[in-house]
């Protein structure tokens, strides 16, 4: 990744000290992100990215929105990774698609039985056997982590944009609704699942890490995560059709 003018104009003009204060908030940020993802993402490419968040959040911080500074930069910073990621997007569209496939059949299982869709259901209906089903959301995983991880606060709670101080009463109204409704779809996964997405969000622990807890394959606890992430998609259905499901 080349360089910004941004970025480099701050370099010749020396480090601030709020900058210099907060680098290792963006280092520790790029190398949580990067323990989600394929080997082939470059840590450093991250860490440019997060410190031209660092630079936009002490350009835009007010301090008159209830945050602190290192609240709001961390959003600044993830976004700016997850932005930088999204623009060199390694999930090919052909999954993309079989995943909404996914969340929609899942939903349709889920209303007409009223319970939580088995991974085997699910296959069946989009016509895959179970191991391309269970690739499907391993891939889901690797894609969908960077937009749901937009949307998630350090202490893995639903979040709010770093913007909310400057929204109007029908935005914060919108962001407020979409947290409870994230909230309770989260709540209402299987077992395993919600407790793989609690030990990853919450926890901040890595895949492997999640693995020795549960006592399965990194590749499964990546696949029960991939599940869990179609299964919001699914539940969250009204969202996504009006456009503000981020993931």
């Amino acid at each position: 990744m080349n360089a910004p003018a941004e970025y480099l104009a701050v370099q010749r003009a020396g480090t601030p000290d709020w900058i210099r204060n907060h680098t290792e908030l963006v280092r520790r940020i790029a190398h949580h992100l990067a323990a989600r993802l394929p080997p082939g993402v470059d840590v450093d490419d991250l860490i440019q990215a997060g410190m031209i968040g660092l630079i936009e959040a002490g350009r835009q911080y007010r301090g008159d929105g209830g945050a602190s500074f290192e609240t709001f930069a961390s959003f600044r910073i993830r976004g700016a990774m997850i932005d930088e990621l999204r623009r060199g997007d390694w999930t090919p569209r052909s999954v993309h698609r079989k995943v909404r496939e996914a969340a929609d059949a899942m939903r349709e299982i889920e209303q007409r039985h009223g319970r939580a869709a088995s991974s085997q259901e699910v296959a069946a209906a989009v016509g895959l056997k179970p191991d391309k089903y269970q690739q499907l959301m391993d891939d889901a995983a690797r894609g969908q982590v960077l937009s749901l991880d937009a949307t998630v606060d350090a202490s893995g709670e639903p979040a709010l944009s770093p913007d909310t101080h400057q929204a109007g009463p029908a935005t914060l109204f919108e962001q407020d609704e979409f947290r409870a409704v994230l909230a309770e779809a989260i709540a209402s996964l299987p077992d395993r699942e919600r407790t793989v997405m609690a030990l990853y969000y919450q926890e901040e622990m890595n895949l492997r890490e999640i693995g020795a807890v549960l006592g399965v394959t990194e590749s499964r606890v990546c696949q029960i995560h991939g599940q869990a992430l179609v299964r919001l998609r699914a539940r969250m259905g009204t969202w996504k059709d009006t456009g503000n499901l981020p993931f």
